[in-house]
């Protein structure tokens, strides 16, 4: 008998997604105080589709989403659908966006917390160089902290491209992902494709906050603090392109989540700089929020999951489980979206995101609870069910989501369990 590295996923899997949690099942599915309810709706910068809306740019987000902030909603998380990095030309839905606003169940209790609701604010900040990097990104964090001392909190950020010119052609000002591609040299006469495609992308970083009107601020919001801690994942490649991904969230993750910290936003170096060896491992940095209170610990599910574009819709996506897990306590914070990208057997485009929720540690102090947290890890995947979105929405908007029976109920029974060792090492 030996031990072995456990092999990256099979590039060809066609399972819909994994899901890793620092509890068993049953405690995933026990109920809390706090019941959410969430609202997922797709933006596109190309044109308005009958579940999609137009905008012309991302920083229209504050107005286009006031309609839910007046109904106690706020955003927890905004991510692109598809990104094209390290491919010579942009994808189908490259310009698609996806914004996850949630707000606690109204209750007669929360009646008297409307007032608390905060106001949706964008800021357009630029980056140096053509993407990003280690030192750029722990700059964005120092800035993010000097703005969060004047009472804002971070929601997140999202990269664009407000302009470029190359080769004679003017590219759109919309063109944007979460980590761009850098610009390809120039190939001899007659690599047509790879030649009408390169771009120099002006970027700019949005950065969302949360503001308060004076003295409306909830007291855990006054001076946040924001931290990075360590994102490193194992992939494979076909080309310069990433197939496969394979990282131990919740190792990467454990530490902070005692804490009582919340994960906030991510940022991933997906590109490899050419004529450089290509590498088996991608870092990047995760973001995470220290409250001035003292909160309990985190427990934490992380879901890989596929999203599988059908037409011009979203068919399949992380919807379903979201509405499910909203019924028990969990609150989405952070969604990573990855440049895997294939077909379906239907020919329809699927890419994988990797999802984030937590919930605090029930019925133990905050200091119990932080070590208990710790020891009490679920490494072992589960497969999950394949799930459809249904239509809906507030103010002619679509949403993804509605009433779903347990999406839980369909994952397979003893998923949860608990087993011993690290998830990286498979025993042969």
């Amino acid at each position: 008998m030996g031990c072995g590295l456990r092999k990256l996923e099979d590039p060809e899997d066609s399972s819909p997604g994994k899901i890793y949690s620092t509890l068993k099942r049953p405690q995933v599915e026990t109920k809390t105080e706090t019941v959410y309810e969430y609202v997922l709706l797709d933006f596109s910068l190309e044109g308005s589709r009958p579940t999609v809306q137009y905008v012309s740019s991302l920083s229209e987000l504050p107005q286009a989403l006031q309609p839910y902030y007046t109904q106690g909603y706020v955003l927890t998380a905004l991510h692109p659908i598809i990104l094209s990095v390290g491919r010579t030309r942009s994808l189908p839905f490259s310009l698609l966006y996806r914004a996850i606003l949630a707000r606690p169940r109204p209750s007669k209790q929360m009646a008297s917390m409307c007032h608390s609701v905060p106001m949706l604010k964008v800021e357009e900040w630029p980056l140096p160089g053509d993407s990003l990097t280690g030192d750029t990104v722990r700059a964005l964090i120092d800035r993010v902290n000097s703005s969060a001392r004047g009472g804002v909190r971070f929601v997140g950020s999202v990269l664009q491209q407000v302009s470029g010119v190359t080769n004679g052609r003017v590219h759109s000002p919309k063109r944007s992902c979460r980590s761009p591609p850098r610009t390809p040299p120039r190939t001899p006469p007659g690599d047509r494709e790879l030649e009408e495609n390169t771009y120099s992308p002006d970027l700019r970083l949005l950065v969302f906050f949360h503001a308060w009107a004076p003295g409306c601020a909830p007291l855990d919001s006054l001076a946040c603090q924001y931290h990075q801690g360590a994102l490193s994942m194992r992939v494979s490649r076909k080309g310069q392109v990433v197939s496969a991904l394979e990282a131990d969230w919740l190792e990467l993750t454990a530490a902070y989540y005692r804490k009582g910290w919340s994960l906030v936003d991510s940022f991933v170096y997906w590109d490899t700089p050419r004529g450089e060896p290509v590498p088996r491992s991608l870092e990047g940095l995760f973001v995470y929020e220290e409250r001035s209170t003292s909160p309990p610990a985190n427990d934490t599910i992380v879901v890989e999951q596929w999203t599988v574009i059908e037409g011009s819709n979203v068919k399949t996506d992380y919807g379903p489980l979201l509405h499910t897990l909203a019924e028990f306590g969990w609150l989405l914070t952070c969604v990573l979206p990855t440049p895997i990208i294939r077909h379906d057997s239907d020919g329809n485009l699927a890419t994988k995101q990797v999802v984030f929720l937590q919930r605090p540690v029930r019925g133990q102090t905050a200091g119990h609870s932080r070590n208990q947290s710790s020891s009490n890890v679920n490494r072992n995947p589960i497969p999950a069910e394949e799930l459809s979105p249904t239509a809906g929405g507030i103010g002619g908007f679509p949403v993804f989501g509605g009433g779903y029976p347990s999406a839980l109920s369909h994952l397979e029974e003893g998923g949860f369990e608990q087993e011993e060792g690290k998830a990286e090492v498979t025993c042969m």
